[in-house]
């Protein structure tokens, strides 16, 4: 068996399952991410290696739903989210 040497941050991986390669190309593409660096993240959840807390802020975390929705359905959140945008007046007196 041969031994990576401490210094290396390489690795070939060979005859992956299918459902495998297809999520790291979805996170891939959903991320915007190179295939190395989603393979990598996967790697890492799957270790049980979770990122920093400063490291799971909102930035790119949706990016994946932007566009997502269609016309009525974007129209169907608006109206929903629109009671948010109400000011309880006496709650701020």
């Amino acid at each position: 068996m041969r031994h990576l040497a401490r210094h290396s941050n390489q690795l070939t991986l060979r005859d992956l399952d299918p459902r495998v390669l297809a999520e790291i190309e979805r996170l891939a593409r959903s991320e915007g991410l190179s295939i190395n660096k989603a393979a990598a993240k996967i790697l890492k959840l799957g270790a049980g290696i979770r990122e920093a807390p400063e490291e799971r802020r909102i930035g790119k975390a949706i990016d994946r739903f932007v566009g997502t929705l269609s016309a009525v359905e974007a129209r169907a959140l608006s109206r929903t989210l629109g009671a948010f945008d109400k000011i309880d007046e006496e709650m701020w007196k």
